[in-house]
């Protein structure tokens, strides 16, 4: 009996130790698997776009609700200029929420659509991104109009040879288009499709963005 016992009592603890080496051999593995992600919001704030300027605010907190809060994320205001309203933790929607109310409010004496601007320092972003262990995502929330300043906009030209470029540095780099007219969004899909893989671009009209935000996340991994 008491060798019965013994016999028991070994299996038991071999099982339970069995059971923890399994249990800490995945947790590496999905500690190894995890890679914080960097996204960086374009926010189109010009007369063009006045119509929707909530509806892409709401979609920004609501693909940083999404994310980890090992992610970052990074927003800027697109009119006559760009510029950075937001840089942190992507979980502090509060704070996100104000930076663009206060500074992603319609200004009707602003005129320009600087996505161009906007895009550089988006770029530049993602690859220090990039550099610091980060999977950059880049989202332009906009119509994609060009108005104002023509040194500040998008070279449509130029744009797949330096997306190309970019991709040759950040290889794992998502790029996202949302709210713009479906003939511009084909315009943009036709133009970039020759240079970036189709399981990272991403591009959706008003209509068709909830559907895209899951894409989105499902590209990043989250």
């Amino acid at each position: 009996m008491f060798r019965r016992t013994l016999t028991l009592g070994i299996i038991l603890v071999l099982v339970v130790y069995l059971i923890k080496l399994v249990a800490v051999g995945i947790s590496k593995t999905d500690l190894a698997e995890f890679k914080p992600v960097g996204v960086i919001f374009l926010l189109d704030i010009s007369a063009s776009s006045r119509g929707t300027i909530e509806q892409q605010q709401n979609t920004i907190l609501k693909i940083a609700k999404r994310l980890d809060s090992d992610d970052k994320a990074i927003i800027y205001v697109v009119s006559e200029d760009a510029y950075n309203v937001y840089n942190g933790n992507p979980h502090r929607l509060v704070d996100m929420k104000k930076s663009m109310n206060k500074y992603g409010e319609f200004d009707p004496k602003a005129f320009g659509t600087a996505y161009g601007l906007a895009l550089k320092k988006a770029v530049n972003d993602a690859l220090r991104f990039k550099e610091d262990g980060y999977m950059p995502a880049i989202v332009i929330l906009g119509d994609l109009e060009n108005e104002g300043d023509i040194t500040k906009q998008i070279n449509w030209n130029t744009l797949p040879k330096n997306i190309q470029n970019t991709l040759k540095y950040i290889p794992d780099l998502s790029l996202t288009f949302m709210y713009a007219h479906p003939q511009k969004l084909d315009e943009v899909r036709q133009i970039l499709l020759p240079v970036i893989d189709e399981k990272r671009f991403i591009i959706a009209s008003e209509e068709n963005v909830d559907q895209s935000v899951r894409k989105f996340m499902e590209i990043i991994g989250r």
